[in-house]
């Protein structure tokens, strides 16, 4: 039996399947990840800072020209789509089969391949907010401001920032707890495309109680000792040869 007919029993036999995700999953869609040999954070970008300086609270605050200039050059992908994996995880959701996705992408591309329970540990670039009066904008409001690099709120003149979690800010709790929630009371975890390198996030498959864990990610993880399936193949495309 092949590493995909084992992944397609085992999510036939699982009602309760809750999908743990990171950048890996929006690659086969175009967006690059941070990590590998030809992420972002492995770019040499700016002589000055490094990439996760940049997308940090305190570079927000103290260089906001080039926060937007970065964020907006290497982050924000309008024309990314989401792919065979983004289809196949909405696909268990209409069949009643998946939980949640708990994801730390930022991208929406779970959202706009129809999937509804979304927990965005690190937010989305789809929401943004002014930092003085909080007032809530959408991405294309900011994409079709005069004020560029650095967008501001026509209400009250204030930054309006991504509602993603930067380096140095937290998590939000609600997120957390409801993530947190679902995974407990899956019976088949599946972890995909991230290194589980990024805490405190990756720390939440620690709450899985099922007996069924199964990894699809193309470099080792911290899970893979436990997991009944590993899978070295795109995830995408494991997905979706899985799920039919």
């Amino acid at each position: 039996m092949s590493e995909i007919d084992k992944l397609a029993k085992i999510i036939d036999d699982s009602s309760k399947i809750v999908f743990f995700g990171g950048a890996g999953m929006s690659t086969e869609s175009g967006i690059p990840d941070f990590r590998s040999a030809n992420g972002i954070y492995n770019q040499k970008l700016n002589r000055e800072f490094s990439p996760e300086e940049m997308v940090s609270h305190s570079f927000l605050i103290n260089h906001p020209h080039e926060f937007f200039d970065f964020l907006f050059d290497k982050m924000i992908f309008l024309d990314a789509k989401p792919n065979a994996g983004h289809k196949a995880l909405a696909k268990l959701e209409q069949q009643g089969k998946l939980l949640a996705v708990v994801t730390q992408n930022i991208d929406g591309l779970h959202q706009l391949a129809g999937s509804e329970q979304v927990y965005e540990l690190h937010g989305t670039l789809m929401k943004w907010y002014c930092m003085d009066c909080g007032r809530e904008y959408t991405l294309e409001y900011v994409l079709n401001a005069d004020n560029k690099p650095v967008p501001h709120c026509p209400e009250c003149g204030g930054i309006v920032r991504p509602d993603v979690v930067l380096y140095e800010e937290a998590l939000k709790n609600a997120v957390i707890e409801a993530s947190v929630r679902a995974i407990r009371q899956a019976d088949l975890l599946i972890i995909g495309g991230t290194s589980l390198a990024v805490y405190p996030a990756a720390g939440l498959v620690d709450y899985f109680r099922g007996n069924k864990l199964v990894v699809i990610n193309k470099t080792p993880t911290k899970a893979d000792m436990t997991a009944a399936l590993v899978i070295r193949e795109p995830i995408g495309e494991a997905l979706a040869a899985a799920v039919g």
